[in-house]
C-alpha cells in the first residue's frame, strides 16, 4: 500500500507548514488537530525568519498546553522560538464584555425586565462568535499588526454563518433597534454600528486571497471530511476561496504485517476515495499520524520534520489497562435495561461516534425483546445505513433539523409582518443560525421523548447544555412560541424536568481517547451540570488499548490512551470503553460485536 493517501494528486505539497499569506486560518471539527498544526506551522514560519503571532479563538483552546505556557489575552513571547508570540482570545470573556458594552448604557434607564430580555437575547452561541470576531478584527484590520508581524496564524476560523450575517447591510441599519422580533443572534440594540468600518476591513481581508489562506483541517475519516467540505463551501459562498485541505493523522508507516495497522490504512484509503466532491479541487497536504499528543517546542518542531519523530518509546507506568466487563458496552446495555423504559441519549462533539454507540445500544435492547425507538437529529448521521437490517422491535425515526428549522423559520417570517428587503434579509440569515436550529429541534425532541412511556427511546445527539440553560433561564422557547402565536405543548413544558430526572433520562457523553475531544467533553459535562443535569456516564470510543496491536507507533498511542482513559475514570460517574474495530461498525451484525 502506498505511504500516501493521495499518490496521484498533483496538488499534494510535502511541506504543509509553508504559508505565503499574512493571515492563515485553521478550521475543522473538534479533535482533528487544528491547534497542534497551527502551533507547528507557527514555529516553522518563525524558524524560517518570519515574525509570527499565533492566536486561538477556540473556547476550548489548549494552545497553552501545547506550548507549555500560561497563555492570556496579550501576546506572549514563546521561549525557545525567536520571533514567535502566542495569545488566546477567550470567546466567553469576549462575549461577556460585548454584552456589557451593549447592555451597560441602558442599566438604570430601562426596566429590569427589559435589561433581562436584552441579556437573554445576547446569550446565544452566535453572540459568542460575533464577540470573538469583534476581538480578532483588530488583528485583521489594524495596520500596526501588519507592521509588527509577517504572519498571524489563527487556530479556528469564524463560521460562514457569522461572516454572512455581518456582511448584510441590514445588520448595520436601524432594523435591529426597530424590529419588535429582534434578531436572536445579535439581540436588539446590539450597538454594532460603531464597528462597521473595522468589520468591513476585516471581511475584505478575509476575502483577499493575497492576504488570507484558510486551511481546512481533517482526519482521513468520512465525518471529518464531510465537515471540512461543509465549512469550505460556507466560506466560499461569501468569497473566501483561498482554501487548502490538510489531512491530519495519516498512517504512512509500513504496517509491517500488523492487522490493526493494515486495517487502519485501509479505512483511511476508503474514506479518502469516497471524499465529498467539494474537496476535489483543493490543494492537499498530509500530516503524519504520530505516536502521542504533541506538546512542547521540540515535539511541535519535529512534526514538520517527520524523521525526527520517534515511535514506540516505552515509558514506565504507561501499561495498557485491562478492560473488564464493567467497562464494556455490554455493561452499559445491562444498566439501561435494568432501569426500565426511558430515554438514553448520546452527546459529544462531531466525529466521536455518537451514532455508532446509539445504534449499537438500540440494536442490543431490541435483540433482548424490547420495543426500541432510535432517532437522531444529526444532519450528517445515517442511522438507517448504520443499523442496516433492523431487528424486530427496533423502529428507526429521524428528526430532520433542516425541515424543523424551515418550519419554525416560516412561522417567524410570517409573524414578522411588513419588512423592507434589507430587514427580511437580516431576519432570514439570522434564522439560519445554530441558535435557531436548536430551538426548532427542541420541539421535535419533546415529541420523540414523550414516546418513552412504553418503550426505550435512544436519541443520537441531544440539545446542548447551553441551549438547555438558555431555555430554562429565559423561557426563550416559550417566548418565541408566544411571539409566533404558537402553543406550548405539554410535552415541551415537561421536557426540562424530564431531562433532569435520572430515572427517566440517561445521558452518556461520548468521546475519543485523545486530549482535545476529552477536554471538549469535559466542557459539555460542565454545561449539563450547570443546567441541573447529571451525565449518566462517559463512553470512550475507538480505543486502541484492546486491539492487541504490535505496530510500534500504534502501541505508543495505546499507552498514551491509557493515561487519557485513567483521567476520564476519575471524573466520570460511570465509564464504558469501546474498542477500535478493524471493520467500520456498520450493519446490525457488526454493531452486535461492539456489545458482545
Amino acid at each position: 500500500m502506498s505511504a500516501t493517501l493521495t499518490p496521484a494528486n498533483p496538488t499534494v505539497d510535502a511541506d504543509w507548514s509553508v504559508w505565503s499569506t499574512p493571515f492563515v486560518f485553521f478550521t475543522g471539527k473538534g479533535g482533528v488537530g487544528k491547534t497542534t498544526i497551527a502551533a507547528s506551522s507557527a514555529i516553522a514560519l518563525a524558524d524560517r525568519g518570519s515574525r509570527v503571532l499565533v492566536v486561538s479563538t477556540d473556547p476550548a483552546s489548549n494552545l497553552g498546553d501545547v506550548f507549555g505556557l500560561q497563555v492570556g489575552s496579550e501576546p506572549l513571547p514563546v521561549p525557545g522560538v525567536d520571533r514567535l508570540e502566542v495569545m488566546d482570545i477567550d470567546p466567553e470573556a469576549a462575549a461577556l464584555a460585548f454584552r456589557e458594552r451593549v447592555v451597560g448604557p441602558y442599566r438604570g434607564m430601562l426596566p429590569e425586565t427589559a435589561i433581562a430580555t436584552m441579556e437573554e437575547q445576547l446569550a446565544g452561541v452566535c453572540t459568542v462568535e460575533i464577540a470573538a470576531f469583534d476581538q480578532f478584527t483588530a488583528l485583521l484590520a489594524d495596520p500596526d499588526i501588519r507592521q509588527r508581524y509577517d504572519h498571524v496564524v489563527f487556530d479556528t476560523a469564524p463560521t460562514g454563518h457569522t461572516l454572512r450575517l455581518l456582511s448584510l447591510p441590514a445588520a448595520w441599519s436601524g432594523y435591529i433597534q426597530q424590529s419588535p422580533q429582534g434578531a436572536s443572534c445579535l439581540g436588539p440594540l446590539a450597538g454594532l454600528e460603531a464597528q462597521q468600518s473595522r468589520y468591513q476591513a476585516a471581511l475584505d481581508a478575509l476575502a483577499d486571497g493575497g492576504l488570507t489562506t484558510v486551511a481546512l483541517v481533517s482526519r482521513p475519516e468520512a465525518s471529518a471530511l464531510a465537515e471540512a467540505a461543509r465549512a469550505g463551501a460556507d466560506l466560499a459562498e461569501i468569497g473566501i476561496a483561498n482554501q487548502r485541505l490538510l489531512l491530519n493523522g495519516v498512517l504512512a508507516d509500513d504496517p509491517a504485517g500488523d492487522a490493526t495497522a493494515i486495517a487502519l490504512q485501509a479505512r483511511q484509503q476508503q474514506a479518502w476515495a469516497a471524499r465529498p466532491a467539494a474537496l476535489a479541487d483543493l490543494a492537499v497536504a498530509e500530516v503524519p499520524l504520530v505516536a502521542s499528543t504533541l506538546t512542547g517546542i521540540d515535539a511541535l518542531r519535529a512534526l514538520v520534520t517527520p524523521q525526527l519523530l520517534e515511535a514506540g518509546t516505552d515509558e514506565p507506568g504507561a501499561d495498557t489497562p485491562a478492560l473488564g466487563l464493567s467497562d464494556s458496552l455490554r455493561a452499559l446495555v445491562d444498566d439501561i435495561e435494568a432501569g426500565g423504559h426511558g430515554v438514553f441519549m448520546t452527546m459529544g462533539k462531531g466525529g466521536v461516534g455518537k451514532t455508532t454507540i446509539a445504534s449499537a445500544v438500540a440494536v442490543a435492547l431490541a435483540d433482548r425483546g424490547h420495543r426500541v425507538i432510535l432517532s437522531t437529529t444529526d444532519p450528517a448521521a445515517h442511522v438507517a445505513s448504520t443499523v442496516g437490517d433492523a431487528p424486530e422491535g427496533l423502529e428507526l425515526q429521524r428528526i430532520d433539523p433542516v425541515a424543523e428549522t424551515a418550519r419554525y423559520a416560516a412561522e417567524v417570517m410570517d409573524a414578522a409582518g411588513e419588512l423592507d428587503d434589507d430587514g427580511r434579509s437580516l431576519l432570514a440569515e439570522d434564522l439560519r443560525s445554530p441558535c435557531t436550529e436548536e430551538i426548532a429541534v427542541f420541539r421535535a425532541f419533546a415529541r420523540t421523548m414523550a414516546q418513552a412511556k412504553d418503550a426505550y427511546v435512544v436519541l443520537d445527539t441531544a440539545p446542548t447544555g447551553h441551549t438547555l440553560l438558555l431555555l430554562d433561564a429565559s423561557s426563550a422557547y416559550h417566548q418565541q412560541l408566544a411571539s409566533t402565536g404558537g402553543v406550548v405543548a405539554d410535552e415541551v413544558r415537561q421536557l426540562l424536568p424530564r431531562l433532569r430526572d435520572p430515572e427517566q433520562v440517561r445521558i452518556a457523553i461520548v468521546t475519543l481517547p485523545e486530549s482535545t475531544p476529552i477536554l471538549e467533553a469535559s466542557r459539555l459535562a460542565d454545561d449539563l451540570l450547570r443546567a441541573g443535569i447529571t451525565p449518566y456516564g462517559w463512553i470512550v470510543n475507538a480505543s486502541l488499548t484492546a486491539t492487541g496491536t504490535g505496530h510500534p507507533l500504534l502501541q505508543d498511542r495505546a499507552r498514551q490512551e491509557a493515561r487519557q482513559i485513567g483521567e476520564v475514570a476519575q471524573a466520570a460517574q460511570r465509564l464504558y470503553v469501546s474498542s477500535w474495530r478493524a471493520q467500520a461498525p456498520e450493519g446490525a451484525a457488526r454493531l452486535r460485536e461492539l456489545v458482545a
